[in-house]
């Protein structure tokens, strides 16, 4: 395959050429001691290989793996996992840049997996896409003491932001024209983003799609778990020091401490950005900091139409009926409709609205209602991650598409679905008459 060398301010990167389009894989963009802050990495000025996959953080099997199949599983898991990846059309001059940050409950995926890959965005949209890959669970989001930076993991995301706006004009991006979007823990990462410290420049719109609102912005956040979770963290390691002991180790702590959270689907979430850690506000500051973001930001949200109806397959008690076959998952289907509302859909989002009354032009709301025929959950939570990323064989082994990945009407929704992201990408809202007939 054709190598391009990259000229980045960061030093010089040895990239492939693919069927018109220049991957770089795997790039670091910053460096961290376990539980501590990132930090830059020194240029250098010989060439890095860039041509490989990076690692994922390690994590345990993602829960939603019945549905959307494997992803980090097949990747290395690293500590040393802060990369990028870096698709850009060849000769690309001032294309918008999309920044992506996966989901995963903050406890699984990584943005180097092959269900990431963006080819077909970028060539169809025109665009420079990074997929961002950040630290999860306790490495991310559980400072053992004090004297640890807490809230690592979005600590990562803004680091690979300023990496952006130093380094992607080197591929033809646009520094200036940045927009970061993410899907469940992904989107929530990008609201806690439009309201962090130190981001000003870093981001000028916004996509979050599928995110549990309603947990972030309701009357029951999920930061009241935080200190069981953290002490019960410390029962289950006992003696050991967090800073010393091996990740396989943490990771059994964590599995442990997760049960301190309790049932429902706030405790689906127990590991996340705090609020009034650095570099988040306090929760009472969130709606003046949104409204203060509304001005400045033009912001999609999306959801799906059954987003609930994973979350309720999961539960002990209704399990079954997932396993019952097309009538027991119509059933999930018909249920998952105030979960849903709540945490994913119109309730869940009113807060934004209400944060960006002021600028009613600079926010749309959007549900996904696509699935296949023989979807199993119908338009359930990630159904659209197939439609925006990754090729048919990429998703060949995700139940939640049924058999019908790689049929037409699939392939069409997805370059539709494509062409939307991309539109707004290129213009934000200004053009809102265009997105209309695509939505």
């Amino acid at each position: 395959m054709p190598s391009l060398l990259v000229q980045a301010p960061c030093g010089p990167l040895r990239a492939q050429i693919d069927r018109g389009l220049v991957h770089a894989r795997g790039i670091r963009y910053a460096t961290a001691r376990r539980f501590s802050a990132p930090q830059e990495i020194a240029d250098h000025t010989e060439p890095v290989d860039v041509s490989g996959r990076g690692p994922a953080c390690p994590q345990i099997p993602s829960r939603l793996g019945f549905l959307t199949g494997l992803a980090a599983e097949n990747l290395d898991h690293s500590e040393d996992c802060l990369v990028l990846s870096v698709t850009a059309p060849v000769n690309a001059h001032d294309a918008p840049v999309m920044v992506w940050f996966h989901g995963g409950a903050y406890l699984s995926g990584g943005g180097e997996a092959a269900k990431y890959d963006a080819d077909a965005l970028v060539a169809e949209g025109d665009v420079v896409v990074v997929t961002v890959t950040y630290r999860l669970g306790v490495f991310g989001y559980l400072a053992p003491d004090q004297a640890a930076d807490g809230n690592a993991g979005l600590r990562d995301q803004i680091a690979a932001l300023r990496w952006v706006q130093r380094n992607v004009r080197a591929f033809g991006g646009n520094p200036a024209n940045v927009t970061v979007f993410g899907q469940s823990a992904g989107g929530d990462s990008v609201l806690c983003l439009l309201v962090a410290d130190d981001v000003e420049g870093l981001l000028h719109r916004a996509i979050i799609q599928s995110a549990p609102l309603g947990l972030r912005l309701g009357r029951r956040p999920w930061s009241g778990i935080a200190q069981p979770v953290r002490a019960a963290f410390g029962d289950a390691l006992g003696q050991a020091d967090p800073r010393t002991v091996d990740s396989a180790t943490l990771l059994r702590a964590q599995s442990q401490a997760a049960a301190a959270a309790g049932r429902g689907l706030v405790a689906g979430l127990p590991f996340a950005p705090q609020p009034g850690v650095a570099p988040l506000p306090p929760a009472g500051e969130w709606h003046r900091r949104l409204a203060d973001a509304a001005a400045r930001v033009d912001l999609m949200v999306t959801y799906t139409r059954h987003d609930g109806a994973a979350f309720l397959a999961m539960r002990p008690h209704l399990s079954r009926l997932y396993k019952m076959g097309a009538i027991g998952r119509r059933v999930l289907m018909a249920i998952s409709a105030g979960p849903t509302t709540r945490v994913f859909g119109r309730s869940a989002i009113r807060p934004l609205t209400t944060a960006w009354r002021a600028h009613p032009e600079r926010i749309v709301v959007h549900r996904i209602d696509f699935s296949p025929p023989d979807a199993p959950l119908g338009a359930c939570h990630c159904i659209e991650l197939p439609l925006l990323f990754g090729t048919p064989a990429d998703w060949a082994d995700a139940p939640m598409l049924g058999a019908s990945v790689g049929i037409p009407d699939t392939q069409e929704r997805a370059r539709r679905t494509r062409r939307v992201w991309a539109e707004f990408a290129h213009h934000g809202l200004s053009r809102r008459a265009r997105l209309a007939p695509l939505l």
